[in-house]
């Protein structure tokens, strides 16, 4: 391409200093004696004279063209003056380069690489001899020598040019016989500009702009942040993973591709990474493009309407939709912040709240939320409607548990819980984000419309254990004159006590396991939360593990009411009797996270679950019951270990039982060990063989392998001698039963266990109740009868 241009426009570009006067004396003579109008511009003055024209477009000034009549020699003058200044400051490789990124090649078309790819569907750097040669002749008269427009005068210009080229040796013979050989060859090939050519993630590329242009570090009004962005040459750094975003793309184009999808109906998939707020990946299954059309779109699924709430700050998003009972996991979140456990017995029996009913809600006028009419909330089917435990009501989603939960709570406090975490309306336009409404069928989803960001947001808070990022996108933006611009930094704060989101986290996980997410498991520690509206017009699946959390949306945009119903709508080619969140929008989320393995983080959750004593002998037919054979065990990390006698050493990362382990421990003149008393509820399978004397026996194991002492909150077991001089005791946990009055009366499961898989047999036990852990010296917990084994 630049021996092409060179040729017919500036043969002595590397010799001269920007004004060529050899080639502007003999232009002088030859328009004297022949009466012609031809040129003497060399390609420094028509890069000056480009870079004016586009200075006086952007200024709203008044434009002269060369060649026109209005184009005076003191104009012609001022180029070659301002040619000469340019030599002085810019190497000739970077002249050629701004020449080639400016010249017009049609009215719309602009720079030798979008002109290649609108003629010619190819690079610059792929362009052959005539293909060159043409563009070259375009540019001394764009709509003269139009290849669409004139094609005939425009092959004879190209081969004007293919003829210059091998006048100045810079083709072959051979090469020019067979450029002039053949046609045109066009091509053409309309060329997207800004997000709509986005090889990648238009949406993310749409949601970067707004936050540029809305952002006054990029310039005091928004025309200068607009003319920053588009002709200020940026780059721009992003939290984007490439491969994440390929991988959430490809399973939307798999769920529902918009050509077998009804029109009305979107997915859309938004990744967070916990603890930093970085935006891994948003994709949706709509053609970013302003065309109209089925499947089209240039709204953004997964953002707000506005950034903050502000109406002059517009994002392109949809502003959200009815989160459903993905909200829920807020719900318990205020449930454990008030000191109550996930083993708490509600009844979730279905009634009828009357007239006039009213709930706490310190937020709103009066205190109170007040019905005016009977009410009568159902669970999802009509079913399930029976008294269990909170962690019970959250794994299979029912809401009377949910509201039983409310019952005892101030209704504003979840909704607090909630904004805090970074759950809000995402139709805000009042200047600033506003939380979901107040009222009992928010506990449950139906408190107005969060964006899938939001809702990533609000569940990355849970993974980061309470600590909640604010979502960021810009790492750097730099100028092409080098100019660096300060962008958003990370902007973390603990919102949530760590003890609080991870109990969360413990029941989250239970939904995976034994409740709506069950056939979702993807052979890591992973929790989630359905999610489904009245309607079925809205479904969710939010699905995290320590280092990812996503947020996998599948609804009608058109419509959030009953109108809006994707029951007997196509999807993915597909029409489907009944709809909700583990139906479609969770297999979506697996088909994703099955594609990137490795390229997330996904730890142990801490607290660790222990699978129950049923799970563990579900393939084993009829229980049997045994007495003890050997001391006591304790489940450490996939193994069973007995305890160890006074004096003797536990391995590394395993748990002890010898006595004097815990502060007051006791023993029987059997010779079996127990480990002492324990605070407050905590947590999971604490079992002794026996009825401790004087003491209530428990051991407080969260992570599997160690007590979770107080002392700073760690996992680390320090020496008798330490605890007692530092007074530390366990730390209760959320996971344990509600303490009863009575002494919990409960044995250690003892048995043989061979790690992973090895059998494990359970041991008599309490015909009355067992104990669930408890900690310290303050009280014991039991567990209901029918939950005996549920944890451990």
């Amino acid at each position: 391409m630049i021996d092409a241009m060179l040729a017919i426009e500036d043969d002595r570009f590397y010799e001269h200093g920007g004004v060529d006067m050899q080639g502007l004396i003999g232009a002088l003579a030859s328009n004297i004696t022949s009466g012609t109008n031809r040129g003497a511009s060399t390609i420094t003055q028509q890069y000056v004279n480009n870079v004016i024209i586009d200075s006086n477009l952007q200024n709203n000034e008044e434009v002269v063209f060369s060649g026109s009549m209005q184009k005076t020699y003191g104009d012609k003058l001022r180029e070659m003056k301002l040619a000469i200044a340019v030599e002085k400051q810019l190497s000739k490789e970077e002249i050629l380069e701004g020449y080639f990124n400016i010249v017009p090649f049609s009215g719309t078309t602009f720079g030798v690489q979008a002109a290649a790819k609108y003629f010619f569907n190819v690079t610059a750097a792929e362009l052959n001899i005539p293909q060159a040669a043409l563009l070259a002749g375009v540019v001394n008269g764009p709509t003269l020598y139009s290849p669409t427009g004139n094609p005939e005068v425009a092959l004879k210009r190209r081969n004007l040019v293919i003829g210059t080229m091998l006048g100045t040796g810079r083709i072959t013979q051979e090469e020019h016989d067979a450029a002039v050989a053949t046609d045109l060859g066009l091509n053409l090939t309309p060329v997207p500009s800004n997000c709509v050519g986005a090889v990648q993630a238009p949406y993310f590329c749409d949601y970067v702009t707004h936050l540029i242009t809305n952002d006054d570090r990029f310039g005091a009004t928004l025309e200068d942040r607009e003319k920053l962005l588009y002709r200020g040459g940026l780059s721009i750094n992003t939290t984007l993973d490439p491969e994440i975003q390929n991988a959430a793309q490809t399973a939307i184009n798999e769920t529902a591709n918009p050509d077998t999808t009804d029109p009305e109906i979107g997915h859309s998939m938004v990744s967070m990474e916990p603890g930093t707020g970085k935006i891994l990946s948003m994709a949706q299954n709509s053609r970013y493009t302003p065309e109209q059309g089925p499947g089209n779109s240039v709204l953004n699924f997964n953002v707000d309407q506005y950034q903050d709430g502000n109406p002059d700050k517009p994002l392109g998003g949809m502003g959200g939709f009815q989160p459903g009972s993905t909200y829920k996991p807020f719900t318990v979140a205020a449930w454990l912040d008030a000191g109550k456990t996930l083993n708490a017995q509600l009844d979730g029996r279905k009634r009828t709240y009357p007239a006039g009913h009213s709930w706490n809600a310190s937020c709103l006028p009066g205190g109170r939320y007040g019905i005016p009419e009977p009410w009568t909330p159902i669970n999802y089917g009509d079913t399930n409607y029976r008294s269990t435990t909170v962690i019970d009501g959250l794994a299979n989603s029912l809401n009377t548990i949910t509201l039983a939960e409310i019952n005892q709570l101030d209704l504003c406090k979840f909704q607090e819980m909630a904004f805090a975490s970074g759950i809000h309306n995402g139709k805000s336009a009042s200047g600033q984000n506003e939380p979901l409404e107040v009222n009992p069928p928010s506990s449950f989803g139906g408190g107005g419309d969060a964006s899938p960001l939001a809702m990533a947001t609000g569940f990355a808070t849970f993974a980061a254990e309470g600590l909640k990022c604010e979502p960021r996108a810009l790492t750097s933006v730099t100028a092409v004159d080098g100019r660096t611009f300060e962008v958003p930094a990370q902007d973390c704060q603990q919102v949530m006590k760590k003890e609080v989101a991870q109990g969360v986290n413990a029941a989250t996980q239970q939904v995976m396991t034994k409740g709506s997410g069950y056939n979702l498991q993807i052979g890591l520690p992973v929790a989630g939360k359905t999610g489904t509206n009245d309607f079925r017009s809205q479904t969710w699946f939010m699905g995290y593990t320590t280092g990812m959390v996503t947020a996998s949306w599948l609804g009608n945009h058109v419509w959030g009411d009953e109108r809006g119903t994707m029951i007997g709508k196509p999807i993915g080619g597909r029409v489907y009797p009944e709809i909700d969140g583990s139906l479609i929008a969770g297999p979506s989320w697996k088909n994703f996270i099955q594609r990137i393995p490795g390229e997330y983080g996904a730890n142990p959750f801490t607290p660790r679950l222990r699978a129950s004593w049923a799970t563990r002998r579900r393939h084993r037919g009829r229980h049997r019951r045994r007495p003890p054979a050997q001391p006591p065990t304790v489940t450490t990390t996939g193994t069973t270990e007995a305890a160890a006698p006074r004096g003797t050493t536990t391995p590394p990362g395993r748990a002890s039982l010898k006595t004097g382990s815990l502060p007051g421990a006791r023993h029987t003149n059997r010779g079996r060990f127990f480990p002492g008393q324990c605070s407050a509820p905590g947590g999971l399978g604490c079992r002794s063989y026996r009825r401790c004397r004087g003491c209530r026996p428990c051991l407080c194991l969260i992570d599997r392998t160690q007590p979770f002492w107080d002392s700073g909150g760690d996992a680390g077991r320090p020496a008798a001698g330490q605890r007692a001089a530092a007074g530390a005791a366990p730390v209760g946990h959320p996971l344990c039963a509600e303490p009863e009055p009575q002494d919990a009366v409960a044995g250690f499961a003892g048995g043989a266990g061979t790690g992973s898989g090895g059998q494990h047999r359970r041991q008599p036990q309490s015909p009355r109740r067992r104990a669930s852990a408890v900690g310290g010296p303050q009280a014991a917990a039991a567990v209901p009868r029918r939950l005996r084994s549920r944890f451990q």
